[in-house]
């Protein structure tokens, strides 16, 4: 089995779940400014220069959120190939966080979207009124602080890595090509 195989789901289409509308393709990604399970501060241009992948996920320490996010600390590496760095949002605070990233001893930030509750999620189009949560959303923005790829899952299922891997791609075939045009262009 090929270790991207591991990281795939069967299904990856976008499911629109209590009206929420995850911001399209091609919108300037909103900046944040949030604390960090760390106890510093990040924001979105703190990343600017590389892929991003934003996880907007309900809450810590539920069963999907845990599985969810284990999977992409596992999957790091194939993220890492793309030079992109993941980040989780969610509305609980910097130190349900930290326990909660020490418990599953992740290696990206976690970052508080609880002042005022949810409104990074809000200005991604992802926030649950009724929840009181973010939604289960991903992002993938690119090194200029542009959405390449959005995605909302039901808040009940894991979605898996497999959009994320095709939009990091995707975003490293577009590089790959620019650099080439480019370099045409000059010589």
């Amino acid at each position: 089995m090929h270790l991207l195989d591991r990281f795939r789901k069967k299904e990856d289409r976008p499911i629109s779940e209590a009206g929420l509308k995850p911001l399209p393709a091609g919108t300037p990604a909103p900046d944040f400014n949030l604390p960090a399970d760390s106890g510093q501060q990040a924001s979105l241009t703190d990343f600017r220069g590389r892929p991003l992948v934003l996880v907007f996920y309900p809450a810590d320490n539920s069963p999907v959120c845990s599985s969810q996010l284990a999977l992409y600390n596992q999957a790091l590496p194939l993220f890492q190939e793309h030079n992109a760095q993941i980040v989780g949002i969610s509305v609980d605070d910097p130190e349900s966080h930290q326990a909660f990233a020490e418990k599953l001893n992740l290696s990206f930030p976690l970052l508080a979207d609880n002042a005022p509750l949810g409104a990074v999620a809000r200005a991604y189009g992802v926030f649950d009124q009724e929840a009181g949560t973010g939604g289960r959303a991903l992002f993938v923005i690119d090194a200029e602080g542009v959405i390449h790829w959005s995605y909302l899952s039901p808040s009940s299922i894991n979605p898996g890595a497999n959009g994320i891997l095709d939009a990091l791609n995707e975003l490293s075939l577009q590089s790959t090509r620019s650099s080439e045009d480019g370099y045409e262009r000059r010589n």
